[in-house]
């Protein structure tokens, strides 16, 4: 057993069978929430099984030997509970938000459902329909497909190469024998975490969680499907043709992952060129104002994704009407060229660390999502990632910002792509 140094009492245990276990006691609300995460997401799947391990988190609501479709809903609603899931390129997670003293109804719901899930061909094929439908929901907007294009050039080998939802080919292909065989290699103690965070006694939570997952069967890990991607030789380009009236620009770069030091400086870098995280107004950042305040970009955002593996910084563009796709890029480089040849101030940087802080202290005094990042941690292997973020933030120097701009904004693992709209069928 191992305890965290921490500002609330965390320990972290591993069972037998290889579960993990980590537990942090906050009583500030008569409240606890318990996460199960797998080590499995839309990165480790195959060719001809994308968007299985999204498809398998349905199934996972669809019923046990021991509760019904449907029950668990109903028990967990009337114990003034929540419960929820999702899939992610790294991982997939499910979580129950309890009353303290109804807890145990949570404990028993992940460990059934972590060795017997059911599937019934009929449910099969009706999820099969909601996650095509789900596709097709999301291929309804155009910036989706320029990013499915955009990912694909960036990842050639790399499974952050295709969309979490999955290919469509796939879903219309996949058997129910498949999600099976993919539920029986990842479904298991030991490619799993669970998180507690909440109002309890560490010994007696601890107890509680043995009573349920202990003889759970203790088979090994499995081993991850992953392949590394060779290192980008030169700038990529894709143009993407969608019915509309407005045009999109996204300039992409590779990125390191998130437990490497040089992320949080482009964390901040991102916050300078485009504006922070969270419900923040960003119209002050580089990029708003050369591009939105200028009326050439009726709007800029940036992403940049904690990740396993190295990954992307995403920077988007809306092209206002009358204005260009070529004149929207060239001035998105300016400015990226402007911070390596002359980083970015200290008032900058100091603006984006206090909203980084802000941001961090709204999202951190929910319970539930301090159980999300303790979970998140553990799947990047690096269980004081969420303790030390505010800490590793602040430790972010100028010359740190400069630095990874000029190591990793680079035209060499540049990826850029334009989507044209083509105007409205009915318009022809």
């Amino acid at each position: 057993m191992i305890e965290l140094a921490s500002a609330h009492p965390t320990t972290v245990h591993t069972l037998p069978n290889g579960l993990t276990v980590i537990l942090r006691e906050v009583h500030s609300a008569p409240v606890i929430s318990w996460w199960v995460a797998y080590k499995i997401g839309s990165r480790n799947e195959r060719t001809g099984q994308t968007g299985i391990s999204h498809w398998l988190e349905h199934m996972m609501f669809k019923g046990t030997p021991r509760y019904q479709q449907g029950e668990l809903d109903r028990l967990i609603d009337r114990a003034g509970g929540q419960w929820n899931a999702f899939t992610s390129m790294d991982h997939t997670m499910y979580y129950e938000t309890m009353p303290s003293d109804r807890i145990e109804l949570a404990l028993d719901a992940e460990a059934d459902r972590m060795m017997n899930a059911l599937f019934e061909p009929e449910e099969v094929e009706s999820e099969r329909t909601v996650v095509i439908s789900e596709r097709r929901d999301n291929e309804n907007s155009p910036t989706f497909w320029l990013n499915e294009e955009l990912r694909a050039a960036a990842f050639r080998v790399h499974g952050y190469h295709h969309a979490i939802i999955g290919d469509m080919t796939d879903l219309y292909s996949m058997t129910r024998d498949d999600l099976i065989a993919h539920y029986g290699a990842h479904y298991r103690p030991s490619n799993a975490v669970a998180v507690a965070v909440g109002d309890f006694e560490t010994a007696e939570m601890l107890a509680k969680i043995e009573q349920y997952y202990s003889d759970l069967p203790a088979d090994p890990a499995p081993t991850l499907f992953t392949r590394p991607e060779p290192e980008q030789q030169g700038e990529r380009r894709v143009v993407v043709e969608r019915p509309g009236h407005t045009a999109f620009v996204r300039v992409a770069y590779r990125t390191p992952p998130a437990t490497d030091p040089d992320w949080f400086a482009l964390t901040m870098l991102d916050s300078v060129l485009t504006g922070p995280d969270g419900n923040i107004d960003n119209k002050t950042s580089r990029l708003y104002r050369r591009l939105v305040t200028t009326g050439i970009a009726a709007g800029i955002s940036g992403s940049l994704e904690e990740t396993i593996d190295p990954y992307l910084y995403n920077i988007g563009a809306t092209v206002s009407d009358g204005r260009t796709l070529e004149e929207t890029e060239a001035l998105i480089l300016e400015e990226i060229q402007r911070v390596q040849a002359d980083g970015i101030t200290l008032a900058e940087l100091e603006k984006a660390k206090k909203q980084a802080r802000a941001s961090f202290a709204y999202a951190a005094e929910r319970i539930t999502n301090q159980a999300y990042w303790l979970a998140q941690s553990a799947m990047f292997g690096d269980l004081h990632w969420f303790d030390t973020f505010i800490e590793r933030m602040n430790a972010v120097t100028l010359e740190n910002v400069q630095d990874a701009a000029q190591r990793y904004l680079t035209s060499r693992t540049r990826v850029v792509g334009w989507l044209v709209p083509t105007g409205m069928e009915d318009e022809a």
